[in-house]
């Protein structure tokens, strides 16, 4: 059996129950009962919806999201789920941001929590520019499940490296 990359920062613990349902072949079953569907957010228009309704709920004073979209050249081989980028430009005396968050397509076909958990990350991004203890004190605040969800997402990855299929 080859190591579990998403989950090499769990307990030993926690790999053998994960590394028993591999083997038992009941890993996307039980991933299926916890999440039934898929989320409807299909096009990137979509999705910049659904991200600004998350941070006009919780970031209302924060910088403005320019731009949202679905990206199919992020790869969760190269640890990417999601991408927040901030640019600095220079217009007349005023320094302007600008940023940008971009989502990897493997997400359009999710359960709306994984994509949630995602789009929560790269809003925290926003306030909080490093991993740190107030960065997850905001996703948290953001999504009271965010560790759940980062998780069981892992677990999705896990399934997705062992058999090659989506389950949604």
């Amino acid at each position: 059996m080859q190591p579990l990359k998403y989950l090499s920062a769990y307990s030993e613990q926690t790999q053998a129950q994960v590394t028993q349902l591999i083997a038992q072949n009941k890993l996307g079953e039980v991933l299926k009962q916890r999440y039934p569907a898929a989320h409807e957010v299909r096009t990137d228009r979509a999705l910049y919806d659904y991200v600004q309704d998350l941070k006009t709920e919780f970031l209302r004073n924060a910088d403005p999201i320019n731009k949202v979209v679905f990206d199919s050249k992020l790869h969760v081989i190269q640890h990417a789920l999601g991408l927040h980028t901030y640019i600095s430009r220079v217009q007349g005396n005023k320094l302007k941001a600008k940023h940008e968050i971009r989502v990897a397509t493997v997400f359009k076909d999710t359960p709306i929590e994984f994509l949630r958990m995602i789009t929560v990350h790269e809003l925290a991004h926003v306030k909080e520019k490093q991993h740190d203890k107030a960065f997850y004190k905001l996703c948290c605040y953001m999504e009271p499940n965010y560790h759940q969800y980062e998780f069981d997402l892992r677990l999705y990855l896990t399934q997705l490296d062992v058999s090659g299929e989506r389950l949604w």
